[in-house]
């Protein structure tokens, strides 16, 4: 099937039809997580984010989420990572550089519970620390 065409109409008004690529892609195997452990590193009070330079020509930025049980059951882990998610979204995208990977660990009864803005300053504040390393 085909995807559907574009408005003709082109004074910005309508959204295109199909997003060229999509700039952020969820880490699925368990190889990249793997990769990102050993790469560069930086803890904050909310998470600790991990980073590596993927080195090819792929300018896509790759991010994964891990919530271990120690944050508590299923439910508990699971609004760890949407939270991570939310700030994936809000602030990755000005701190990141394309063609590296990103996994984003919650920390047991902070992840949850920390302000929001908070949040989006220690991954602000991470990125820019992993990037002076480089």
């Amino acid at each position: 099937m085909t995807p559907p065409e574009a408005s003709l109409d082109t004074r910005g008004t309508t959204p295109p039809a199909v997003l060229s690529c999509s700039t952020v892609t969820v880490l699925r195997h368990r190889a990249d997580f793997l990769r990102a452990a050993r790469a560069l590193r930086r803890g904050t009070d909310g998470m600790l984010v991990q980073a590596r330079d993927r080195k090819d020509d792929d300018p896509t930025i790759r991010v994964g989420y891990t919530c271990s049980k120690k944050i508590g059951n299923a439910v508990a882990r699971n609004r760890a990572k949407r939270r991570l998610r939310a700030v994936v979204a809000d602030v990755l995208l000005q701190g990141a550089k394309p063609g590296w990977d990103y996994v984003l660990v919650g920390r047991p009864g902070v992840t949850i519970d920390r302000d929001f803005t908070a949040l989006k300053g220690d991954l602000t504040y991470a990125l820019r620390k992993i990037h002076a390393q480089t």
